[in-house]
């Protein structure tokens, strides 16, 4: 500073001092932000033991002065024959879409992959192996309440399979319902390139005779599809015939479902509706991730019945031959599973809870992984300081969701079906709202319960994958589970 006079030599050390300050903590936020090669779940944000009992060991699956217990244990049975073996080859594809080329992937050849259909109470057997997936691939069993060993979440159940090899997947398939199965290993990007499935299980005993049809809704690349063909799809029945249309969808936002004749609401994420009624008019929105079952009758006039899967596409049920069935109008009223059905007993009472949570959706400026951004926060954390739920089996748990972010949200719980208590401080009236995905709108609020009666570590996140793949991860942890299964390693890991 020779030569400056000293007023201007305080200046510059003042506008040094202050540029120190504020760039000192910005570098400590990069820093801190910054997420190892390698690291396990258990070490994950800070545990939240929700108002329960808790417990002083180094990581949160760790109870201290107990026996530990890994994923790897926790397993259907192993000496007992599988009743459904189905073998999948994951492969890289180019998927032709009418005019339209998408790189993509495929499943024994097809995207989606074979439907894979089971009966109550069947031991289902999946024998994955990756042909030349590069990333690696995990098949996870959504809606499916599987034992944790076979939940397919890559870093956390399982290590990603690898091109070349092979994992094998073992499960009951306790409850009838529809369900689906997709890649969890850079799920955000394999999802979208077709390494997905329907998974049907059909009650024991039958229910009465009826036709059973399934769509299941994905975009490739722009070109939006029901079961891989771009076009409607037919489902050729008698004149008076009862329907069961299972519809899922496996897109990263809403699909909007109505018909042109009335529909009934027989399930939701794998769980019957009690005492439906039929619904003329309103639409029923399918959230991201979710399925719904509806009921139809095909008219005895030997017309058809159309179901718009939003606009565009449609499922139209009815005789062979049938004159075609002009796209109705789009409706403004909704279905709403709040108040739809007759109440009945869910199996606990949430007003005895031992876990209380709160979940809180934003969205703030910050760091992750060292990178400058707008992020997802949970109860105004990022990832992966984001905190994780600790329970213990038996636990009979409530969460508050809010959502404050801007944009809606689909949240997906694995392991585990809760029930909707109230939306926006309005109790539930209807049928009980099960629900495995929950798509939670920009400014509302939901109170859900479920008893923790499925040891493991379980991811709890946003099915709009690509929110997930920026952080939206908080996982549900059983107090003395552990794993030894890491995210990144030297098979790359990563759920997201």
């Amino acid at each position: 500073m020779e030569g400056q006079t000293p007023v201007v030599r305080r200046r510059t050390l003042v506008a040094v001092l202050a540029t120190v300050l504020v760039l000192a903590p910005l570098g400590w936020l990069w820093f801190a932000s910054l997420v190892p090669e390698r690291y396990s779940v258990l070490q994950m944000g800070a545990a939240d033991y929700g108002g329960g009992p808790g417990t002083f060991a180094h990581d949160h699956g760790e109870t201290a002065g107990q026996p530990r217990l890994s994923v790897e244990q926790l397993v259907a049975d192993p000496v007992r024959r599988a009743d459904v073996r189905v073998d999948l080859a994951a492969a890289r594809a180019t998927l032709a879409l009418g005019a339209k080329a998408v790189p993509g992937f495929t499943l024994n050849g097809t995207s989606p992959g074979p439907t894979i259909r089971a009966v109550q109470g069947q031991l289902v057997e999946v024998h994955l192996r990756n042909v030349d997936v590069a990333d690696g691939v995990a098949l996870h069993w959504h809606g499916v309440d599987v034992p944790n060993a076979e939940d397919g979440t890559a870093g956390v159940t399982q290590d990603a399979v690898l091109p070349g090899h092979d994992h094998v997947y073992r499960f009951v398939a306790e409850d009838a319902g529809t369900y689906w199965y997709h890649s969890h290993q850079l799920s955000a990007a394999q999802v979208a390139g077709g390494l997905l499935g329907a998974l049907v299980v059909t009650p024991r005993p039958a229910v009465a005779q009826q036709v059973d049809a399934l769509a299941l809704s994905h975009t490739y690349g722009g070109v939006r599809t029901l079961n891989g063909v771009a076009g409607d799809q037919h489902v050729v029945t008698a004149p008076g015939r009862s329907v069961r249309l299972r519809l899922v969808n496996t897109d990263n936002g809403l699909v909007q479902v109505w018909g042109s004749a009335p529909y009934t609401v027989l399930a939701v994420d794998g769980h019957d509706v009690n005492r439906p009624t039929p619904v003329s008019g309103p639409a029923y929105t399918l959230t991201a991730g979710g399925r719904v079952d509806l009921g139809l009758t095909v008219p005895t006039d030997g017309s058809a019945v159309r179901v718009q899967v939003s606009k565009g596409l449609a499922v139209v049920v009815g005789p062979d031959g049938a004159p075609d069935v002009a796209p109705p109008p789009q409706p403004t009223a909704q279905v709403d599973l709040l108040s739809y059905g007759s109440p009945a007993p869910v199996g606990f009472d949430p007003a005895t809870a031992t876990r209380r949570f709160r979940y809180s959706i934003g969205h703030r400026p910050g760091f992750v992984d060292g990178r400058p951004g707008l992020w997802w926060s949970v109860n105004g954390h990022l990832y992966p300081n984001i905190p994780m739920m600790m329970v213990s089996s038996g636990d009979v748990v409530t969460v508050h969701l809010d959502n404050h972010s801007g944009e809606a949200h689909p949240m997906h719980l694995h392991g585990h079906h809760a029930v909707v208590l109230a939306r926006d401080g309005v109790a539930a009236t209807g049928s009980p709202w099960w629900f495995d995905s929950l798509d939670v709108a920009d400014g509302a609020t939901y109170d859900v319960a479920f008893v923790a009666d499925n040891p493991g570590i379980w991811m709890d996140h946003c099915h709009n994958l690509e929110h997930a793949a920026d952080g939206m991860v908080v996982h549900l942890m059983y107090t003395g589970v552990t794993t030894p299964y890491v995210i990144g390693g030297p098979v790359r890991n990563r759920p997201e």
